[in-house]
């Protein structure tokens, strides 16, 4: 099939492109120009092409929890928000530490997936964090990186090894910075708001400790350590200053992060219960500060979907996470676009080029001639409030159920 986009603005990062032409796709993939007339002509103007949004935290639930999420509803949510592709995390039932489950999860994505799902694996056996797992099998069986997320690899020791033996695959280690100890049975932020609505609190110390922890060991090791869901202001300072030491780091934040306060969580609504927890202002302008600057490298989704009857009960009791696919590039747009921390471009970057980079996704990140034609056209003037009759996930916790937002897919 050959697809011509017409007379759309093009922002590409990689290839520094910000100005309006025509994109041509031939095959699935981009091509300078196809003789003869196209299949198919896409009208852009007064719309933009960018990279397909590459989303490398996200929780499709499937094998096991196929009543929150399925690679089938999954993937369609992702596609609804702009995502062309999506990296999936270990801790399903039973959790991707083998080759058949990390095959099992690639089938069903051909099979029944709308984007590109590329399954992350188990740093340790079974999430233990006891023994390493066997990473050269789940290399070739197709993961792109390792990680125990949702627990942090507390054994020093082990995480030691995980990121020497990641180096010879050239696989990022994912950290889950969590101290397990510090944050025991918290349920928010610590500070006065977990006091007056009395909550336990979790301390931004309790991620903290394990971000300085792992940068030590990455800077002992020489592995690749890329820091997952930075949510405080001391996270991004410790990986601002690894970063000026030539340490191998690099970091994601959350739109939920650069939006919400601990302040949403004052009407009790299970849908601000995420871990780590929505922290304070000085943290929120932190993480912009850090996006700006370059400390943190991509924004994903840390996509967790749960359902209705595990999220309406007492806060103390619902389980952690919310859904993103469907509003990350509309609060990116908002909250960071049209609010000048970011350009479109350096925007569009750390949902793109970055991660490609990072992850060493060949042929994706980048509208470059001779790619893999994942692309997202965006409209800035389009209007619209998220309902909760129109999402698509099969889950529905969200904290941005009823928000206006203007600029979408």
């Amino acid at each position: 099939m050959r697809l011509q986009i017409k007379d759309i603005k093009i922002v590409d990062p990689l290839q520094d492109r910000d100005s309006v032409g025509n994109i041509f796709v031939e095959n699935g993939r981009i091509v300078s120009k196809f003789s003869g007339d196209a299949d198919k002509i896409v009208d852009g103007r007064g719309k933009i092409a960018v990279p397909g949004l590459i989303d490398i935290h996200s929780h499709l639930r499937e094998p096991g929890e196929e009543g929150k999420e399925t690679i089938y509803t999954g993937t369609r949510s992702a596609a609804k928000g702009g995502i062309t592709t999506v990296f999936c995390m270990p801790n399903t039932k039973p959790v991707i530490d083998n080759a058949p489950t990390v095959e099992f999860v690639l089938l069903k994505a051909q099979k029944e997936g709308l984007v590109n799902v590329f399954p992350i694996g188990c740093a340790t056996k079974g999430l233990r964090g006891m023994e390493i797992s066997e990473i050269g099998v789940l290399k070739k069986a197709g993961i792109v990186a390792v990680s125990d997320d949702g627990f942090p690899i507390a054994n020093s020791q082990i995480m030691r090894r995980t990121l020497e033996y990641t180096k010879m695959f050239k696989l990022p280690v994912i950290s889950h910075g969590e101290d397990k100890e510090l944050s025991k049975n918290g349920v928010m932020n610590e500070g006065k708001n977990s006091m007056v609505l009395g909550l336990r609190g979790i301390p931004k110390q309790a991620e903290e400790v394990m971000v300085s922890r792992d940068i030590m060991l990455a800077e002992l090791t020489g592995g690749y350590l890329h820091i997952a869901h930075v949510s405080t202001a001391g996270s991004v300072e410790l990986i601002r200053q690894a970063k000026k030491k030539g340490i191998k780091i690099t970091a994601e934040t959350c739109p939920h992060y650069f939006t919400l306060t601990d302040d949403a969580v004052k009407v009790y609504n299970t849908n601000t219960k995420i871990n780590p927890p929505l922290r304070r202002q000085e943290d929120v302008n932190a993480i912009k500060q850090g996006l700006a600057d370059g400390t943190i490298d991509c924004i994903a989704t840390d996509h967790a979907p749960h359902t209705e009857e595990e999220k309406n009960r007492e806060f103390d009791l619902a389980p952690f996470g919310i859904i993103g696919f469907e509003t990350i590039l509309s609060l990116v747009l908002n909250e960071l676009v049209d609010s000048g921390v970011l350009s479109l471009s350096k925007a569009v970057s750390k949902m793109t080029s970055n991660p490609a980079k990072i992850f060493n996704l060949e042929g994706r990140g980048t509208l470059k001639e001779g790619n893999i034609a994942d692309i997202t056209i965006i409209n800035m003037k389009y209007s619209y409030e998220f309902k909760k009759e129109n999402i698509v996930s099969k889950s529905k916790n969200s904290p941005f159920i009823g928000r206006k937002f203007k600029g979408g897919v």
